[in-house]
């Protein structure tokens, strides 16, 4: 590698004299000339509490959100909550922490015995839930959707001006040449623990010094097993996840390797990063988050105890730490910490997923979708979890990839990836 490579959002190498990307630079708060971090530059937290919206507040990340304002009561404000169909907790949420504008996604109507307050406004629909990211009296939106559906609520959460702090994946995999260009003017801060680790490791860093990003991976319940002992294994095996308490489709991709296929996706447009230089590395025990790797020969690595409040935390705190939500990482009782290269032979989603990343457009679209649909399908068994790869393999061998134009074309790029996907599987059945 050269020594002072730059390079564009889009991973195309930059004359030496080029600043460091700006949407990287405004969002790290480092000067782009320099590359240092620069205080100054960074987002502060706010004399009042920073107002905040949750989406998918009923689901793991929005619960632990939650856990967070409630520890930091004088600093957070939440000013919306967004569910798929869980109503009834949501509005438990809502009346637990006084807010006020709720919306619900996929639901149509209030479910028998639950009464909403006349102080607050229930929206149906997955308008709605957009809407409340363009709230004036929100500063800060965390998006916790889960697949597709997360992809409108952070572009017009970026459009709005406001800071997103992003725990749904298929935002950046399914959308990120829409999404990134938005990132500079306003501020994207990662939630997932291997992103969140990684943007922590390059504060303060030059962007032209980095080598390598290493993205760590649990290795998920069936580590070390062969492609015939997985043959039968149920959705209840691969829900028992060894170290994180998930939702059951992160879950699931975990389990498959997905779950890493996806990261590195995002972490080529969060990071700026080509993909020969975004590496997967398995550290079982989940205390390492991930890895960067300088330059010259220095790696930073970001540890911490397997619980999502602290990466959480972080992002509604930046650039400020406040006091931990969860007892800290003891180094005395730690024992030993294990490496390893990923399986890439037996858990084939991972590398499908990051072929759909270099082959680019709409490519990661089609993938994402057809995995949904292959998830959805193994937890109702009616595909074997082998069949997962498979159905998503078929499904990119049949797109046509297109350069991503709109928010609408991949809709369409979505719904007919989801139809092939059916199809595939009701003909395996």
């Amino acid at each position: 590698m050269q020594d002072d490579i730059k390079f564009h959002m889009d991973g195309a190498p930059m004359e030496d004299s080029a600043p460091i990307p700006e949407g990287l630079s405004s969002r790290l708060g480092v000067c782009p000339e320099t590359g240092l971090c620069d205080e100054a530059k960074a987002p502060k937290e706010q004399k009042r509490p920073k107002r905040i919206v949750i989406l998918g507040s009923t689901g793991s990340i929005g619960r632990q959100t939650l856990d967070v304002v409630q520890k930091h009561p004088d600093a957070l404000h939440v000013v919306g909550l967004a569910c798929g169909r869980h109503i009834a907790d949501m509005v438990a949420q809502a009346k637990k922490f006084s807010v006020p504008s709720l919306a619900v996604g996929q639901a149509s109507e209030i479910p028998e015995g639950v009464v909403i307050p006349d102080d607050i406004d229930l929206q149906f629909g997955p308008q709605a839930v957009v809407d409340l990211c363009t709230l004036d009296e929100a500063d800060l939106v965390v998006n916790a959707l889960v697949g597709e559906a997360g992809l409108a609520a952070s572009i017009a959460t970026l459009r709005a001006g406001k800071i997103l702090a992003l725990a749904n994946k298929e935002s950046l995999v399914v959308g990120g040449d829409l999404i990134m260009p938005h990132a500079s003017a306003s501020r994207l801060v990662p939630i997932d623990s291997e992103h969140g680790a990684i943007f922590q490791c390059l504060v303060g860093e030059k962007h032209s010094e980095v080598e390598r990003l290493w993205v760590t991976a649990s290795g998920g319940p069936f580590r070390g097993m062969t492609r015939e002992q997985l043959q039968h294994v149920s959705p209840k095996q691969a829900l028992a996840h060894p170290t994180w308490h998930m939702g059951a489709k992160i879950t699931i991709d975990s389990s498959t390797l997905m779950n890493k296929g996806l990261e590195v996706i995002e972490a080529h447009h969060l990071f700026a990063m080509p993909y020969d230089r975004i590496n997967v590395v398995v550290q079982p025990q989940s205390l390492v988050h991930s890895m960067v790797e300088f330059r010259d020969g220095s790696v930073k690595a970001h540890m911490g105890v397997t619980d999502m409040r602290i990466p959480i935390q972080y992002a509604l705190s930046y650039p400020d730490r406040w006091s931990a939500p969860v007892q800290p990482l003891d180094f005395c009782t730690l024992g030993s910490l294990q490496f390893e290269p990923a399986d890439t032979k037996t858990f084939r989603c991972l590398d499908l997923a990051r072929s759909a990343g270099q082959e680019g457009g709409t490519m990661p679209c089609a993938m994402n979708a057809a995995n949904e649909v292959a998830v959805a399908a193994f937890l109702d068994e009616r595909c074997s979890f082998l069949q997962i790869a498979d159905t998503v393999e078929h499904v990119m061998d049949n797109h046509c990839v297109e350069r991503v134009t709109s928010l609408e074309q991949l809709q369409e790029v979505d719904r007919k990836a989801r139809i092939s996907a059916s199809k595939y599987i009701a003909s395996i059945g």
